[in-house]
């Protein structure tokens, strides 16, 4: 933005902001929904914006960020998003190294069918942190919640190195996972706060370009600590880097927030609440009550999905019933909490009932429901069937990534060029992620040839880069500045609560046909070896190719995967009408933030 263009969009006289810690009640989302073209204000609106130097009624948090934008200069603008890039760059290397881990480290406690099971408290609470964090953001600031979340991944990142057990490696991966998607979480935010509407798809798309390099990365970095000093000082490094490479962009928000306290435009009165009434008001505001219910009631539902097979009587277990039973009346207590009883909704009804936030919602759903069922034993598969190195496997594992990223930069140039988002998710981005999904369920079998499952990677990762960029795009232009982290927090709640629901189904389907599968076609001689062979890939792989063995077991892991991939492929048939019900807004025209930005 032109520096004539910036002191056009600052008033005459600043408006200091008053940051009470006695919040006042939240107004009803505001949500765009006007008959006129979305995006292209009347000139009295557009007058009002310019006007403004903050956002009316919006949280502290929200002015505070609008207040630090305001003070800072272009060079700490430049400097935070190159912060951004390499925070980027070291976790999405980090991640890849810990995806080539999990089923190594799964597998050295003989649990390897566990490796879906150990996702799915991770992507409940990992998802669902993002609502409470939301209000971290709005109510005490940005820096703040950042801080907290760089807490949360280093110590899922310490547990991980210490861990004895696969129960302890589940509970790490919770504690990682809430830091980790946290993590992103609120540089999204910080992206959104300092990134006009029109250029903020190519600004997301930016800040994932580290992936097109990491993505080489990962798998060499899993292999040289599995061949050096172990799995452990793999997470046990990243611990350590984590925090090295994360706080300076703390401390730089940090410095211009305080600047614009000095400067008159942040200022802090007292709440006048004793510790006993601050604790309430904030159980109210972050719903503690609401997120509890929810929390336990998706946990108790979705877990069955991965340990009925190590029950007795499978999914006539007391235990598994009881899991259901308690679950669902969970969740139902949570709508009614939420509709009836609530101070402090949870979800923003309001808001969510938009059908562009809803539409994208939905469709981050399905597309995580889809990608987990048909993601969770690939990295296995690969390696297993098709005999390919661990550094091999993350190059084929890793297309999405690196594709999704790399096509992401062209669909932000796309929306900034034809100020649109709509068009490139209903014509390209949910037909291509049907077909590349669909294709999977003959190509991968035993004896395919490689190319073949490459290729649809490729599909996948073109229609992911779309689907992605114009999903977050939909929920954010479809309301103000003041309700964009509530937005993105609902957005990731869903995606998140689809990867449980896939990584569920997932498990499911593995624990309920490779273990009959494998009884089915192993050599009699081999079938005492049943239950070795079933959790450890390890033990798979021991049995050379062309053996009886070997060969049964690849048969069975064929079957089990065109199972969980015909039901990816069935849950994308919502994905078409999720996207048809959006609001075609322009973002072009589009203002919605303030300060010195991008």
């Amino acid at each position: 933005m032109s520096s004539a263009l910036f002191h056009r969009l600052r008033p005459k006289a600043p408006v200091p902001v008053v940051v009470d810690e006695k919040q006042p009640d939240i107004e009803t989302p505001a949500v765009v929904t006007e008959e006129k073209e979305i995006g292209v204000p009347t000139d009295a609106e557009r007058q009002k914006i310019d006007n403004e130097q903050f956002t009316p009624a919006a949280q502290d948090g929200v002015k505070g960020m609008e207040a630090t934008t305001t003070v800072w200069t272009k060079n700490h603008l430049i400097l935070a998003y190159v912060m951004i890039w390499i925070i980027y760059f070291v976790d999405t290397m980090q991640q890849g190294m810990t995806m080539s881990l999990t089923a190594y480290v799964t597998s050295s406690f003989n649990q390897h069918s566990l490796i879906a099971a150990t996702s799915v408290m991770s992507n409940i609470i990992g998802g669902l942190i993002k609502l409470p964090l939301a209000k971290v953001l709005d109510i005490w600031g940005r820096p703040h919640g950042y801080l907290l979340m760089i807490g949360f991944l280093t110590v899922g990142l310490i547990m991980m190195a210490g861990c004895n057990n696969v129960e302890t490696y589940a509970a790490a991966q919770v504690f990682y996972w809430v830091g980790y998607n946290g993590l992103t979480y609120t540089l999204g935010i910080f992206i959104a706060d300092t990134s006009s509407l029109k250029n903020r798809a190519l600004m997301f798309a930016y800040a994932s370009s580290p992936y097109i390099a990491t993505t080489w990365v990962g798998g060499p970095l899993a292999n040289r600590f599995l061949d050096g000093p172990g799995w452990r000082w793999g997470f046990g490094a990243f611990a350590i880097i984590t925090p090295a490479v994360t706080l300076p962009l703390f401390f730089l928000f940090w410095h211009n927030y305080k600047k614009a306290e000095a400067q008159g435009l942040v200022t802090r009165t007292p709440s006048g609440r004793t510790t006993l009434e601050s604790i309430k008001f904030y159980a109210i505001e972050f719903d503690i009550i609401g997120l509890l219910l929810i929390v336990a009631g998706l946990a108790l539902f979705l877990l069955p999905f991965s340990i009925y097979s190590y029950q007795e009587n499978t999914w006539k277990s007391p235990l598994i019933i009881c899991f259901f039973i308690f679950g669902g009346l969970l969740l139902i207590a949570f709508a009614l909490y939420e509709k009836y009883i609530a101070p402090k909704t949870f979800i923003p009804y309001e808001l969510l009932m938009d059908r562009t936030v809803l539409g994208a919602c939905i469709l981050a759903a399905v597309i995580f429901i889809s990608y987990y069922i048909w993601s969770s034993y690939f990295f296995s598969f690969l390696q297993v069937v098709n005999g390919l190195t661990i550094t091999e496997t993350s190059y084929v594992m890793n297309i999405y990534s690196i594709g999704s990223c790399f096509w992401s930069l062209v669909v932000g140039v796309l929306i900034r060029w034809s100020g649109r988002f709509k068009w490139l998710a209903v014509y390209f981005g949910v037909p291509l992620t049907i077909l590349g999904v669909g294709l999977m369920i003959n190509f991968r079998q035993p004896g395919v040839n490689i190319g073949y499952i490459v290729m649809c990677q490729i599909f996948i990762a073109f229609a992911g880069g779309t689907i992605v960029i114009t999903e977050q795009m939909a929920a954010m232009a479809a309301t103000t500045h003041q309700y964009v982290t509530v937005v993105l927090a609902v957005e990731g709640m869903f995606a998140s609560i689809g990867g449980g629901i896939g990584s569920s189904v997932a498990a499911a389907v593995w624990t309920g046909v490779f273990p009959k599968k494998l009884a089915e076609y192993l050599p009699v001689e081999e079938l005492p070896n049943l239950s070795n062979i079933y959790d450890s890939m390890v033990v798979q792989m021991s049995y050379p190719f062309g053996t009886p063995a070997r060969d049964a077991i690849l048969q069975a892991y064929g079957d089990a995967q065109k199972a969980m991939l015909i039901a990816a492929t069935a849950i994308l048939s919502i994905a078409v009408v999720s996207t048809v019900v959006w609001r075609d807004i322009k973002v072009k025209e589009f203002k919605q933030v303030k300060g010195t930005v991008i």
